[in-house]
């Protein structure tokens, strides 16, 4: 079992229990303790959230068949990594003001329960992390796009949904993350077909033109928003079973 340091919320917890056995102040300071109290059990509660998902992440992802030979793109199979992961994707989303749609569980930590049913990629050519990205098995018959729209009559193939792509400094231009990127998943869906035959994605409206080049393409929904993005998105199916000579040269080479 992974263990975090819980230690910190544990000492607030006994400290404020302390403070109220010898309080006997004004209405104002109860309140003021109470609040407290609530605060330091919320993060106690979040943390053992973020150890149950981290838990179950590890052992989704070792279950995988993955014969990777690109030692940049790897897949999560540590606490340490993962917890790199989940702050890269609130930098990223703080810098792009994407907090509203991706919220952190943890403040500087950016999680939910999908991470326990993904395949976690994350890309590391030098000391950092630099870009991750997810795909969701449907595992629960639900996927993240299905809040916004009804996915039912694709389940008799076999879904996962492309998610929480970030990377540092894109607004230079697609680096070698998106490319390693999908490359991984390619090679994952093709080493996985027991558990993967269609993949999805919600992309904005402006970066169609370069998926479609991917062949296999399909745009299943339009949608005027998304959550709380208020932004023109496509939902789209990728088969990799129909991939393009552009994805096999730009991508697989």
């Amino acid at each position: 079992m992974v263990y975090l340091n819980k230690n910190g919320a544990l000492t607030q917890l006994k400290a404020l229990v302390r403070e109220g056995a010898h309080l006997h102040s004004p209405e104002y300071a109860l309140h003021h303790l109470e609040s407290r109290q609530e605060r330091a059990l919320g993060l106690f509660h979040k943390r053992l959230f973020l150890e149950e998902i981290i838990e179950e992440s590890i052992a989704f992802n070792k279950k995988l068949s993955w014969n990777n030979e690109q030692k940049v793109l790897k897949l999560t199979t540590t606490a340490e990594e993962l917890i790199k992961v989940f702050k890269l994707r609130s930098e990223v989303y703080a810098t792009k003001g994407y907090q509203r749609e991706f919220k952190d569980e943890i403040e500087g930590l950016n999680f939910d329960t999908y991470d326990t049913h993904s395949a976690i990629f994350y890309y590391q050519s030098g000391q950092e992390i630099s870009g991750s990205i997810r795909l969701i098995f449907d595992e629960k018959h639900f996927l993240p796009t299905e809040k916004n729209v009804s996915l039912d009559y694709l389940r008799k193939h076999k879904l996962v949904e492309l998610s929480r792509q970030v990377v540092k400094q894109s607004d230079k231009g697609l680096g070698l993350e998106f490319k390693n990127f999908y490359k991984g998943i390619y090679e994952l869906a093709v080493q996985n077909p027991e558990k993967i035959s269609l993949i999805l994605a919600a992309i904005t409206s402006d970066h169609y033109d370069l998926y479609s080049k991917f062949g296999g393409m399909k745009i299943e929904k339009e949608l005027d928003a998304y959550g709380n993005l208020d932004k023109a998105i496509l939902v789209l199916s990728w088969n990799i079973q129909e991939v393009s000579a552009f994805f096999k040269k730009c991508f697989l080479r």
